[in-house]
């Protein structure tokens, strides 16, 4: 009989309440982009397969939260030109995951690498939002960078990047912005139910561990809209894009190369 009684370090119980309270915090427009530290984060401690595939229902938790609090306030012509590109994403995600499901080692450097050029493009986001100016997207931008999301995503729930170097450009309101972005995950994560199905990565021995975490996902959701409205998110990003940093650091192995240099 299958155990669903949840056996993890504790370690991972420390990740992954971290991990979906900041997924929490991120659907709810403040710390924008955060929710990318999510699956390194937990593959630290468990597979980068596991990790995205136990992180899958939570986020969908997020999404429902999320698309309640801010209702269907969405830019129409972005999810037109995003969502198809997406779908080819998530199917070339889905062929790529396939392929390298049996090799944490490369999915491990595959999520690290992602995690650090995430990085880079905050650090640079400032500069790049002094540098934009206000137009109108070309419809072939919005498939490409909803191609790249859906990819993303698809590997490591990171689909934030290429979203918002398609829509910082039009200058839409934040609500307007925040919400367009809630209802494009919602639909890639959705979507993206069938092909972890599909490749066996939803596992029933998970059901206790989604409903130990699942009350997480409110929590962080009402945080989130709680500091959006109160605090300055500058000090959070510093500290969550240090972490993603670090950890995907950590899943490049720079921490055993250095330890070899230093022996």
């Amino acid at each position: 009989m299958t155990n669903l009684i949840p056996d993890h370090s504790i370690l991972f119980w420390i990740s992954a309440v971290c991990a979906v309270t900041l997924v929490g915090i991120s659907k709810a427009g403040f710390g924008a982009g955060v929710g990318v530290v999510t699956t390194p984060l937990m593959a630290l401690t468990i597979s980068v397969a596991d990790a995205a595939a136990l992180l899958l229902p939570l986020l969908i938790l997020c999404d429902i939260v999320a698309v309640y609090s801010y209702g269907w306030n969405f830019h129409r012509r972005s999810i037109k030109l995003l969502m198809p590109g997406a779908l080819i994403g998530i199917a070339v995600g889905s062929l790529f995951f396939g392929f390298f499901i049996g090799m944490d080692h490369v999915m491990r450097v595959g999520i690290g690498v992602l995690a650090i050029i995430f990085v880079i493009f905050q650090a640079t986001r400032a500069y790049i939002l002094g540098a934009l100016k206000e137009r109108r997207p070309h419809a072939a931008e919005g498939v490409l960078m909803g191609t790249i999301a859906g990819f993303t995503s698809t590997l490591a729930h990171a689909g934030g990047p290429p979203i918002a170097i398609y829509l910082l450009p039009q200058k839409l309101s934040p609500s307007l912005y925040v919400g367009t972005a809630v209802i494009f995950f919602a639909i890639v994560n959705a979507v993206k139910l069938l092909p972890y199905w599909s490749l066996g990565m939803l596992k029933v021995g998970n059901i206790a561990t989604i409903a130990m975490l699942a009350p997480l996902t409110y929590v962080g959701v009402k945080l989130g809209l709680y500091l959006n409205n109160r605090f300055s998110q500058k000090w959070f990003d510093r500290v969550v894009y240090g972490v993603l940093f670090l950890s995907g650091l950590q899943l490049l192995g720079v921490d055993k190369l250095v330890a070899l240099l230093f022996k």
